[in-house]
């Protein structure tokens, strides 16, 4: 174990599994304390033993949370702040892809909810505890695929009026680039960065549990064989989280460690700020359970 990050206090969703689980053990590795968030306690459990017998010392802790649901993101960050009293890195990592619509228990389009208002949510949930422990970093993990969305309607965020799954997961990591846009925007001077990437194309377990069927199900487990693993998906986030070179740098696209150009309308900062706001509405619009 190295101790570029000792002292410091990481939490990375998704952590179960493929990047999340990746990015979870290189921190460990560099000295970090991990607080680890997964769906599922068995499967991080797992996760988190095999980190410990890789990394001797790995200070690595289990949160458990479903992120698709605005009550349990908020119960997450209630967790997190019961262990600990500052937040250096916030790792927004969890993603899904589903290829038909569900609605999550608060009656919100399911990729939408876990690819944006989860980490709108848990972020916005922590932006005291970041700023108190400054410098800080929130990375939120996007994808080249935003470029695929060429709209952004936000009267339809639900995708009621259409749902084509590649559209409805594009449209959701736009959201990620636009998230990181505004929230760099009012971080400024807080000494808290926020930043964004694209992790790369990568063998992970993206669309599986049923959440792809079919023929989209078969090309992602075929294409696995021929895909790098979750260790080099997670290069950009450690990198971000870490590097003493992107220690100021702040509302940026990333994709292999190196800043990038996002769409058109990703830097539409009106439509970014828009989003915040009817982000904002969407959450309010869930009353708060007693236990967050």
């Amino acid at each position: 174990m190295s101790t570029e990050m000792k002292n410091q206090v990481v939490a990375v969703t998704g952590a179960n599994a493929g990047i999340g689980r990746a990015t979870a053990r290189a921190l460990a590795a560099m000295g970090a304390k991990v607080l680890a968030c997964g769906r599922d306690r068995g499967r991080l459990d797992e996760a988190l033993a095999s980190i410990r017998a890789e990394v001797t010392g790995a200070e690595v802790t289990p949160l458990v949370a479903d992120l698709s649901s605005v009550n349990e993101v908020r119960g997450l960050a209630e967790q997190i702040r019961a262990q600990t009293d500052r937040l250096d890195v916030l790792v927004n990592n969890a993603g899904i892809g589903v290829d038909r619509r569900q609605e999550t228990v608060d009656g919100f389009e399911l990729t939408f909810a876990v690819n944006h208002l989860a980490p709108f949510v848990l972020t916005t949930e922590l932006l005291d505890l970041l700023e108190a422990s400054a410098p800080a970093r929130v990375i939120t993990v996007s994808s080249a695929n935003h470029v695929g969305a060429k709209t952004l309607d936000l009267e339809d965020l639900q995708s009621r009026e259409r749902f084509a799954w590649q559209d409805v997961y594009a449209r959701s990591k736009l959201c990620n680039v636009l998230f990181t846009r505004e929230l760099a925007r009012r971080l400024a001077g807080t000494g808290v960065t926020a930043n964004c990437l694209h992790p790369g194309v990568i063998a992970t377990e993206f669309g599986a549990g049923g959440d792809l069927r079919g023929f989209n199900a078969w090309m992602f487990r075929v294409l696995k064989w021929f895909l790098p693993g979750p260790e080099r998906g997670a290069r950009t986030s450690v990198y971000l989280a870490s590097s003493p070179e992107v220690a100021e740098t702040t509302g940026q696209y990333f994709a292999d460690c190196k800043p990038k150009e996002p769409s058109r309308l990703a830097t539409d900062d009106e439509l970014a700020a828009a989003l915040w706001r009817e982000s904002e509405r969407l959450v309010d619009s869930v009353p708060r359970s007693p236990s967050s």
